[in-house]
């Protein structure tokens, strides 16, 4: 489908239009449903109907259904906002489950634990999240091909009710085994969930609003990064006796998803495309987009169900072998590797060692660490408000630019903090100016990846791009103290330098994708990857007829 058409469509051309070149440069771009060319019709006819057209499409702008809206909530609450709170939820009980490391081994061995297995046993704590995250991420594509997207979601909460359990009574159990079953267990919730909710959203929404409940996942995300934060004070669920309680909230979301999430439809897509339910589809359509009359939406999807009929399963190397997706791959992992390489996860995990670093009270760093995810909730609603006006590019060049121009300045202020008293507080600043951008467009990349392919190639290639973040997240908490104890003040230009390099590559080579179909967006990388018609994908017939009758 050529540009024309999508222009015509963001136009809201109504059904029964002709084009008529000969026409009066006039306000009557909108004939009536039936309407015959009169030249010497007055004008106000056709600006009424125009008017109306305008006013019709406006409001049915403004109502969203509450099946949409219901899944797009429950969906991240179950996901992104779990994924946040596990972020944060081991950082403030981290003395007191060591503490209980140490004991436990003193019991069973009759001898102290020791300060090399203490850290031992703490880092793999810490980081076997990611390792379960990266199987997660594997299981993916044969899970939302069997189960659907919905489907997997809710499977999914298992991992976390098991995993939460285990870590709740890991303690009254004295097994620090459980405490690391656990953190596996929620990280591959975790690796499951990230690379799900995002395929989910993308497919249930309606294509005007696609990057808004795209950004929805950062919004949860944030949540629950401040939420674990608020919890974990010392006055809350932070202490020594009651520091279980941290891991048992994880249970919540996962229990109000499964209540909740059975009753909205699977997505539409997956149901026609997948499992060739045209009845289901059109029922799902119809309850996510709000509206009777879906046969324009459903053509859509024929296209791109006769357009994948002469395409095979399609496996991670054969994808990434493949010629007709070739600069979308590499897209995704320059953008999902520059995400996590940006620094902004660092900042998170070391905030405090950052600000205690750079002079600040230790009693006031983790109000300060509160505040930068307030700001990171409050910039990435605010994302969601502009990713469907200003497009997905935009944000995601404000937030590699910005994360850039933060961490410069942050290197700056480091190395002066010891000339004023009041310049610590500039450092903090600076990660804050980090922060905002990068929330603002923080889960642009999601959309964008999700929306670079077509039903066949999207699960393994979200499987690449979250292997590769799941991946670069560990390497980058395991590395950072080192790279910290040799380069100190300046450990933070090679984020930078990353920054904008990613930045230099969005600007020159990745197109808009906002208020494109799937189909659309394919058409567009065709040119990019310098393939011909013949070459892109054969077409099973029938697909040409379905494709003029959607021009």
């Amino acid at each position: 489908m050529d540009q024309v058409t999508q222009n015509q469509r963001n136009n809201h051309k109504m059904e029964g239009e002709e084009d008529t070149p000969n026409q009066p440069n006039n306000n009557n771009n909108h004939k009536m449903e039936g309407e015959e060319d009169t030249p010497n019709q007055p004008n106000n006819n056709h600006t009424d109907a125009n008017t109306n057209h305008k006013m019709d499409n406006c409001k049915d702008k403004e109502r969203l259904p509450s099946a949409l809206i219901i899944a797009a909530i429950f969906g991240s609450l179950g996901s992104s906002f779990t994924f946040g709170y596990d972020i944060t939820v081991v950082n403030a009980p981290a003395l007191y489950v060591q503490d209980f490391y140490n004991q436990t081994w003193l019991d069973r061995y009759v001898e102290p634990l020791g300060t090399d297995r203490s850290i031992i046993l703490w880092s793999i704590t810490v980081s076997i999240g990611s390792i379960g995250a990266m199987f997660g991420t594997v299981a993916v594509p044969p899970l939302v091909k069997v189960l659907g997207r919905r489907g997997t979601l809710l499977m999914n909460n298992s991992f976390t009710l098991v995993g939460a359990l285990f870590m709740a009574v890991a303690e009254r159990s004295s097994s620090f085994e459980m405490m690391i079953i656990g953190r596996f267990l929620l990280g591959l919730h975790c690796g499951i969930g990230g690379n799900t909710i995002p395929i989910f959203m993308a497919e249930i929404s309606p294509i005007q609003h696609r990057g808004a409940f795209g950004q929805l996942i950062g919004v949860g995300c944030f949540m629950g990064i401040i939420v674990g934060q608020v919890l974990g004070l010392t006055e809350l669920l932070g202490h020594e006796t009651r520091w279980n309680f941290l891991f048992a909230v994880m249970a919540i979301p996962a229990l109000l998803q499964l209540c909740v999430l059975p009753f909205v439809p699977e997505s539409p897509r997956y149901l026609l495309i997948d499992k060739n339910d045209d009845a289901g589809a059109e029922k799902a359509l119809r309850r996510y987009l709000g509206k009777e009359d879906v046969s324009q939406e459903l053509k859509e999807l024929q296209v791109e169900r006769y357009r994948q009929a002469s395409l095979q399963k399609v496996s991670v190397l054969k994808l990434m072998r493949s010629q007709a997706v070739r600069w979308q791959i590499i897209s995704v992992i320059v953008i999902m590797s520059g995400r996590t390489l940006s620094g902004i996860n660092v900042l998170f995990y070391y905030t405090n060692m950052i600000l205690e670093d750079a002079g600040i009270d230790e009693n006031l760093t983790t109000y300060f660490t509160i505040s930068l995810g307030v700001t990171g909730l409050i910039s990435s609603i605010v994302g969601g408000f502009l990713i469907d006006r200003l497009g997905r590019r935009i944000l995601l060049l404000l937030y590699f630019g910005g994360m850039a121009v933060g961490l410069a300045l942050l290197t700056v202020f480091l190395n002066i903090q010891d000339q004023a008293s009041w310049i610590p507080f500039l450092s903090f600043s600076c990660i804050i100016l980090a922060n905002i951008p990068a929330s603002v467009g923080a889960w642009a990349h999601y959309v964008v990846n999700t929306e670079l392919f077509e039903q066949t190639y999207r699960p393994p290639a979200l499987m690449i791009g979250g292997g590769l973040n799941w991946m670069c997240n560990f390497i980058v908490s395991m590395l950072f103290p080192f790279m910290q104890e040799a380069l100190q003040t300046y450990v933070f230009l090679v984020f930078m330098v990353i920054c904008s390099l990613v930045a230099v590559y969005i600007y020159f080579v990745l197109p808009e994708t906002k208020n494109k179909t799937f189909v659309e967006i394919s058409q567009i990388f065709k040119k990019i990857n310098n393939i011909s018609d013949s070459e892109f994908e054969p077409k099973p017939e029938g697909v040409d007829n379905i494709v003029q009758t959607l021009e």
